[in-house]
């Protein structure tokens, strides 16, 4: 994936097309009817040829097809690569937020491998209030995390956001015998890099055992690293990020009364992930608790700071608190 950053004034001047006439922006009129018949989804991303968004319209078109979404528009940073993925896969495209709004009932903000870009797209994407999924990486920060949600409730817009490693059996598992019978867990996640795929083992941890983390510690800056955490009531739990290497994505759960291990299973997550955001467009309200994505985003925030590696760092103290 391509991690190379714009400027928060080239973003903004790209998403929102200063100076471009939006396309496909007139319909006839028994086109007009017809669309606003479908539940529409709008796609918002920096460059729209990624795994994120090429996922989620498969399974749109595929395994969720009865629910009766479609993808009606997208817009992208990147346009000249936005228009051809749009034209490859015959969705219409619109040069900005803006153009592709009146065509659209519900948002999908993607740019999964940028995410100091979220907050200038939340800013174009949020104040039309419709209901909207960010993908992962939420933020790049604690404090910016916190203006994107600012910026929802501001407009009443329902929002959320997750990694798709929220969405396998362990969840369910915990589901079943309650988060605050998870008395340990460990994770265990691959990637290219840690600050773009350690959310994903974070988020199996959090997704399962709760938001409820008191103070973290780090092992290791290198290939693998190793997140300590301590939960409230004695809970703990190992998350292992090894980036460049072979190594499935799974977890064990313990309770009282066992100790199980539970493979992701790949195939499912997106899908069961994709399902929740229909879950949010159909409700209006959000099915991922605001305080696990806040949790995970000062996580990552602990977790690089020099003191992490030399010991148990607590995340009660200082402004960043989570409340």
């Amino acid at each position: 994936m391509n991690s190379s950053h714009l400027s928060r004034r080239d973003s903004l001047r790209a998403i929102l097309g200063l100076g471009g006439l939006p396309l496909l922006t007139t319909l006839a009129p028994t086109a007009q009817a017809e669309e606003k018949a479908k539940k529409r989804i709008g796609f918002v991303d920096r460059h729209l040829d990624n795994y994120h968004a090429n996922v989620f319209l498969r399974i749109l078109r595929g395994d969720l097809a009865k629910r009766g979404f479609e993808v009606t528009g997208c817009t992208a940073i990147e346009k000249e690569s936005g228009k051809a993925w749009a034209t490859k896969n015959k969705v219409a495209w619109y040069d900005d937020v803006d153009a592709l709004d009146p065509h659209v009932d519900f948002y999908f903000v993607l740019a999964p491998s940028n995410p100091e870009l979220h907050l200038d797209l939340a800013k174009a994407v949020l104040p039309k209030k419709k209901a909207t999924y960010i993908d992962k990486t939420f933020a790049p920060d604690l404090e910016t995390a916190k203006m994107i949600f600012a910026i929802a409730d501001e407009h009443g817009t329902p929002l959320q956001t997750t990694s798709a490693l929220r969405y396998t059996d362990a969840l369910q598992y915990a589901g079943k015998t309650g988060k605050d019978r998870v008395l340990h867990m460990v994770s265990w996640g691959p990637g290219g890099n840690f600050d773009e795929y350690a959310i994903h083992p974070l988020e199996h941890v959090v997704s399962t055992m709760g938001h409820e983390v008191l103070r973290v510690m780090r092992r290791g800056k290198g290939q693998h690293s190793q997140l300590l955490l301590d939960f409230s009531d004695g809970r703990t739990a190992v998350v292992n990020v090894y980036i460049k290497t072979r190594t499935a994505y799974s977890a064990t759960v313990t309770t009282a009364g066992e100790t199980k291990y539970l493979a992701a299973d790949i195939s499912k997550i997106f899908v069961r992930n994709c399902a929740a955001v229909l879950d949010l467009f159909e409700s209006g309200k959000p099915n991922v608790d605001r305080r696990e994505t806040l949790a995970i985003m000062k996580i990552l925030d602990f977790v690089k700071r020099p003191e992490a590696l030399k010991g148990f760092v607590s995340l009660s103290t200082g402004p960043k608190a989570v409340r």
